[in-house]
């Protein structure tokens, strides 16, 4: 497998497939061989800013961000669709389904730093329910891209709306975006509000006004 390959990368893989200091698990061959390549980017960065990848506290610092950037992209590795079918349950239940302040983490995809929140997720189930734990599993898996917060919401929308074909969706995503807070504005107290939603929510005011008040409830 490692035939062909510098020496510093069959240490890196060697490191990412054997490393427990991390909470990251073993990972397979292929997705090893990937890590080492990032870490190899990212040992030359440091020289390229300025910094010294060799000494102490650098030592381990280009396998580390290999492994964060793996995690905080998983979600490229997982089918929100497939985790909504899982778990999908038919009942006569017609009334508004919210789940609120679902932790959000997620990298902004022109600068790749970090934006966070929460997201508040609701629908008017048609027929059919799904277990609450995959709404907020469903924000992870989109959040866990590098992504904008406006397709972000429409897209755990859109992702719902589809598997359960409810009588409507609704998504507000509340963010913080480290991109204008540590850097350009530099505006350390905004915040980021977007919403998506479709069916009643959009067509009933009566409805998309109970949204709005509960999500803003025990806050």
């Amino acid at each position: 497998m490692m035939q062909g390959k510098s020496q510093n990368e069959k240490r890196v893989i060697a490191s990412l497939q054997g490393d427990e200091e991390d909470f990251y698990p073993n990972v397979a061959s292929d997705e090893a061989q990937a890590l080492a390549r990032i870490a190899e980017n990212v040992k030359e960065n440091l020289r390229l800013l300025g910094e010294n990848p060799e000494r102490e506290g650098l030592l381990k610092t280009p396998e580390r961000v290999a492994k964060a950037l793996m995690y905080l992209t998983s979600g490229y590795r997982s089918d929100a669709r497939e985790i909504l079918l899982s778990a999908v349950f038919h009942e006569k239940y017609d009334e508004m389904v919210l789940v609120k302040d679902i932790e959000v983490f997620s990298m902004c995809e022109h600068h790749m730093l970090p934006f966070f929140g929460k997201a508040h997720v609701a629908y008017i189930p048609n027929g059919k329910i799904v277990g609450l734990s995959k709404i907020p599993r469903v924000v992870d898996v989109y959040a866990r891209r590098l992504q904008v917060q406006e397709r972000m919401t429409q897209e755990i929308r859109d992702v719902i709306e589809e598997v359960l074909e409810p009588k409507g969706v609704a998504v507000v995503i509340e963010a913080k975006h480290l991109c204008m807070v540590m850097r350009g504005v530099e505006k350390q107290n905004s915040t980021t509000t977007t919403s998506a939603m479709s069916g009643e929510f959009l067509k009933n005011s009566a409805t998309r006004s109970e949204f709005m008040r509960l999500i803003k409830s025990f806050n």
